[in-house]
C-alpha cells in the first residue's frame, strides 16, 4: 500500500491554562516562553506560539471565571454576537479563535497541542476528535512507542469538528495532552515532565516528518468515547448517595464487566456494573466533572488500521 501525502506542518500552538487551575500546561507554556528568550525562535523546528489561553483563570488558579472555556470552541458559539453579558471566557474564545483559527479555515493554524491535568490516574492521554486526521494518529503513536515512563493512550470523540467544543478544534490537526493524577492548584515535578516530554517528542515527530521521513501504516490501539455516567444521587435533592467504589478508584482504562463494583453508597451498599457489554472507564472521579453530573466516562477498545503517512513536497 502506498503512502499518504500530506501538507507539512508549517505553524503550531501550544497552549496551557485553558483551565487556569491545571498548571503543568500553565508552566510548560512559561518555560518554552523562557526558552525562546534565552535562544530565539530557532530553538523549535517549525514557529510555535505559546499561548496562555484563559490568563485571568490562571491568575486566579481557578478553572474558569464564569464559564469552562474549553466547551467554548464550537463553531456555533465562535460565531455568537458578543453583549455586554457574554461570559469572559466565550470572549476569550472568540480571540483564540481570530489569533489561532478562523475555525475550519484554510488560514486556521496547522497544529495545536492544549495541556490539561487531570485528578484522575490516566497516566498521559491524548484526546483528539477525527477519525480520518492521519497526522495526529501518526503522532500519537509516535508518542506511544517514545514515552515509557506512563501508560499513553489515545481517546477518539469522533464527532463532527464544527461541533467540537474544545480548543484544539480550531487548528487543521490537533489534540489535547491529559496528564495524571495531579491535584488542581498543584504542581507536580513528574507530572510536568510527562507533559514536557510529550510537547517535545510532538516536535521531534513533526521535524522529522517536515524532512521526509516516512512514517509506516499499522494496527493502532485507540479509546472510542461512548457516553458518561453520573454519581447515584437523592432524586429529590439531587446530593451524591454514593462514591467511587475503591476498587473502581484509580484504574482507568481497565475492563469494567458486568458485577464488576462502581460505587459505595454512604450506607455501605455496593453498586455494580449491570450492563452486558464491558467497557473501560476514564476519568474516574475527575474533581471538575463534580459539576457536570459525571463520574467518569465509558469508552470502547478498537483497533484503527492507519496509513503509512509522508509530506507531499511542493
Amino acid at each position: 500500500m502506498g503512502s499518504t501525502f500530506l501538507p507539512a506542518v508549517g505553524r503550531m500552538a501550544v497552549c496551557g491554562g485553558t483551565h487556569g487551575n491545571e498548571l503543568s500546561g500553565v508552566y510548560v507554556v512559561r518555560e518554552m516562553e523562557r526558552q525562546r528568550k534565552v535562544n530565539g525562535d530557532g530553538v523549535w523546528p517549525i514557529p510555535v506560539t505559546t499561548v496562555l489561553s484563559n490568563p485571568r483563570a490562571v491568575k486566579e488558579c481557578r478553572r474558569y471565571i464564569d464559564t469552562d472555556m474549553n466547551r467554548c470552541f464550537s463553531s456555533a458559539i465562535l460565531s455568537s454576537p458578543i453583549t455586554d453579558s457574554s461570559p469572559y471566557e466565550v470572549r476569550r474564545a472568540q480571540e483564540l479563535n481570530a489569533m489561532l483559527g478562523p475555525k475550519g479555515s484554510a488560514g486556521a493554524i496547522d497544529m495545536i497541542c492544549d495541556l490539561h491535568n487531570t485528578t484522575s490516574n490516566m497516566g498521559l492521554t491524548l484526546i483528539h476528535y477525527n477519525i480520518n486526521d492521519w497526522m495526529t494518529l501518526h503522532i500519537c503513536k509516535y508518542l506511544q512507542t517514545k514515552i515509557t515512563q506512563v501508560p499513553v493512550r489515545v481517546v477518539l470523540m469522533d464527532i463532527p469538528i464544527s461541533a467540537a467544543y474544545s480548543l484544539e478544534s480550531v487548528s487543521k490537526h490537533g489534540f489535547s495532552i491529559e496528564v495524571g493524577p495531579q491535584p488542581h492548584g498543584v504542581i507536580r515535578a513528574d507530572i510536568y515532565n510527562v507533559m514536557k516530554e510529550a510537547v517535545e517528542v510532538t516536535l521531534e515527530w513533526i521535524q522529522k516528518f517536515n524532512s521526509g521521513k516516512v512514517f509506516e501504516g499499522g494496527e493502532m490501539e485507540v479509546f472510542m468515547f461512548q457516553r458518561s455516567i453520573d454519581y447515584p444521587r437523592d432524586p429529590e435533592t439531587q446530593e451524591l448517595n454514593a462514591a467511587i467504589h475503591p476498587q473502581l478508584q484509580d484504574r482507568d482504562f481497565c475492563l469494567l464487566k458486568k458485577g464488576d463494583p462502581l460505587f459505595l453508597s454512604f450506607s455501605g451498599e455496593t453498586l455494580k456494573y449491570e450492563e452486558e457489554e464491558p467497557h473501560h472507564p476514564f476519568f474516574i472521579n475527575e474533581c471538575a466533572y463534580y459539576e457536570k453530573g459525571i463520574a467518569f466516562h465509558l469508552a470502547k477498545k478498537v483497533m484503527l488500521s492507519i496509513p503509512t503517512v509522508q509530506v507531499k513536497k511542493d
